[in-house]
């Protein structure tokens, strides 16, 4: 469930069928229960020794998209790409970008996902969401306190749903908007990789893989994990990687960036679960 392909087992894993099924487990698991929730894994290292508690996956029961004109609605186990796609088929403009973010609309929803350009802060209405009590709250754009790739809420709360604004469109401007993301993707990124996405967040004004070129961690290699050479940014599992073998590398690139460039890169990659 992880997309480097590596990290221990859960515990329990439960994946609700629904709104009131997600509710009323959280209602009676209690507090003292440790809960970890996880999309499609596209951005996420988990650790060798795993997780405790309970993992919750949203299923089949939150994959829909519907629309009231140019208002697109997704809930929160939408993948991203479907949405982008989605739009094209109803000639509603502005969510192209999506094209661009592996993972899913409840990920994108949690670290305000965004790129070539745009973000989820650019397009979202509300979103709603269901906090570890159970309390459903719909949350308006302005309530989220969205920073760059993160959010200002103050307690944990799952994601379920996003409700964002499109216009009315061309098909053929769209269709060619997503076919560049997609090309553009496929030449500078390893996506047929064993990767989870952009490892570190750019600070401002630097690209972050330009860092960590500077400090010559192109292709540098702990174990089975790998700088990528076609993108400096984007770590790998070569072949047979730890999740240790990732965490050392990340924390080894971003040790060689600060002592060469001054600059503390922050990860955008989750890391979770028990060390070793």
């Amino acid at each position: 469930m992880c997309w480097f392909g590596v990290g221990g087992s859960a515990d329990v894993l439960f994946i609700p069928a629904d709104v009131e099924d997600l509710q009323d487990f959280l209602l009676k698991v209690g507090s003292s229960v440790p809960i970890t929730v996880i999309g499609v894994g596209s951005n996420l290292l988990i650790r060798d020794n795993g997780i405790r508690g309970v993992v919750i996956r949203l299923g089949a029961g939150f994959n829909y998209i519907k629309r009231k004109e140019h208002r697109v609605i997704a809930g929160a186990a939408v993948l991203d790409l479907n949405v982008a796609q989605y739009c094209l088929e109803y000639a509603i403009s502005g969510l192209e970008f999506l094209a661009g973010i592996p993972g899913t609309i409840g990920g994108a929803l949690y670290m305000n996902a965004g790129a070539y350009h745009s973000d989820i802060s650019n397009i979202l209405i509300e979103a709603k969401a269901i906090n570890l009590q159970g309390k459903l709250k719909v949350f308006k754009k302005s309530d989220l306190g969205y920073k760059y790739r993160s959010n200002g809420l103050s307690e944990s709360w799952i994601f379920i749903e996003g409700s964002f604004q499109g216009q009315q469109g061309e098909y053929n401007i769209i269709d060619h908007n997503i076919k560049n993301i997609q090309n553009s993707r496929l030449s500078i990124q390893p996506i047929k990789s064993k990767t989870g996405g952009s490892t570190f967040k750019n600070p401002p004004g630097l690209p972050a893989w330009k860092l960590i070129d500077e400090a010559g961690c192109r292709g540098l290699r702990i174990g089975g994990a790998e700088v990528s050479t076609q993108h400096c940014n984007f770590f790998i599992n070569s072949n047979s990687a730890t999740a240790s073998d990732l965490e050392k590398l990340i924390k080894e690139v971003r040790n060689r960036v600060l002592e060469k460039t001054g600059v503390l890169l922050e990860p955008e990659v989750k890391i979770i679960g028990e060390d070793a």
